[in-house]
This record gives C-alpha cells, sequence and structure tokens, in this order.
C-alpha cells in the first residue's frame, strides 16, 4: 500500500448545531460547516442540505454447488427519470434502523424480502452511497446458501408497500445483466464485483 493521502481528519472540520428542515420518509437537515483549506487556512460557511435515511445492509445469497444466487425485483421509484422501466434487480436490502448488528439486519431482510432463512454470512465492504448529500453508509454481505428447493416467489411487507419477486440466476448470467448495464444500482454492481473477484476463493474454501 502506497503512503497515506489523507491530510485532515473531522476535527478539521468546524459545524454548527445542525438545524432540521424537513421530516417525512425521510428527514433532511441543514449543516453549516467551515473546513480547512489544502493550501492552508480555512474556508468560508458551507451550507448543505443533507438526506438522513440511515444506514442500511445488502446480502447477496450464492449457492456454491449451482453456482447461482438470488436476486430480488421491485419498483424503485428514483430509476423512473433514467431508465425504461423502475423495476430494478437488486440484492436482498433494508435500512438498520439504528441497529449496529448488521448480520441480524441482512437476515431478517432476507426472510421478508425471499422467505430466505440464512446462517453463513461473509462480510464484504461497506460504502458512502452518496456523501456529498447523504450520510448513508451501506453494508454488504455475501450469504451462502442453498438455493435448490427455492422457487421464486413474490415477498415483502405489504405496511411497507413492498411487492418483491425473487429470481435465481447463474453466476454468468448476473454479471452478463451487469456488464449489458441492465444491473446498475451501486449496492448489487459492488456486490456482484466483489463476489467475482472472490469467487474462486470461496468455492475452493467450500470443497476443502
Amino acid at each position: 500500500m502506497g503512503k497515506q493521502l489523507a491530510k485532515f481528519s473531522k476535527h478539521d472540520v468546524k459545524v454548527a448545531p445542525i438545524e432540521s428542515l424537513y421530516k417525512g420518509f425521510f428527514n433532511i437537515n441543514l449543516y453549516q460547516f467551515e473546513h480547512a483549506l489544502f493550501a492552508g487556512g480555512q474556508s468560508d460557511t458551507i451550507r448543505r442540505e443533507i438526506l438522513e435515511r440511515g444506514d442500511a445492509v445488502a446480502v447477496l445469497p450464492y449457492d456454491i454447488a449451482l453456482d447461482s444466487i438470488l436476486l430480488i425485483e421491485q419498483i424503485r421509484i428514483g430509476a423512473i427519470k433514467s431508465k425504461p422501466s423502475p423495476w430494478l434487480l437488486e440484492c436482498i436490502a433494508g435500512m438498520t434502523d439504528g441497529s449496529t448488528d448488521y448480520e441480524n439486519v441482512a437476515k431478517r431482510e432476507a426472510f421478508e424480502e425471499a422467505g430466505l432463512e440464512l446462517t453463513e454470512l461473509e462480510f464484504m465492504l461497506s460504502y458512502l452511497s452518496s456523501p456529498g448529500g447523504s450520510t448513508e453508509r451501506l453494508y454488504l454481505y455475501l450469504a451462502k446458501t442453498d438455493l435448490s428447493q427455492l422457487n421464486s416467489g413474490i415477498y415483502g411487507l405489504e405496511t411497507e408497500g413492498e411487492d418483491i419477486k425473487t429470481h435465481i440466476v447463474s453466476f454468468t448470467d448476473a454479471m452478463a445483466r451487469l456488464k449489458s448495464g441492465e444491473i446498475d444500482n451501486a449496492a448489487t454492481v459492488i456486490s456482484l464485483q466483489w463476489l467475482a473477484l472472490n469467487r474462486e476463493r470461496i468455492i475452493a474454501e467450500c470443497v476443502k
């Protein structure tokens, strides 16, 4: 690994008391701050409206024997602006609601959204979804599971307006959909790329 590039830390930012602008399905807060400059000195006060949607967990179920994964399909209204269809193929995912037991959140969401009872999870990575406008951080997991007896079905919680269809696809098919751009939401793109990088190791560990 090369030399450390980051010069500053959170201690180099002065943040005024945060103001609440809107509370709804998501919350929007106003951040006013000053920060250290690369050339020295301090910035002027900067104002940013920040989406406070909380953190989330995503999980990609993978059947090593079948070399297949489970994806879910559901409507995502934010995609209607730029895609022919706002129904997206995605990882299973859900909000943490303040919990830091991310594995438990992943297991809960897998049961609600796909009828899966997961036991073997491997942490992939975490990332900031859009740090210029949101505080959200996502935690990604791979679930090694048996999909052989699982049929496609419709799941989700009516109380949350969910209408979710499951799909079991081969690893090759999933990667082709990723390459074509059909799969283009961040958590699923990153999870599939992580699996592509680690698949040989995961398979080798299974056959030991």
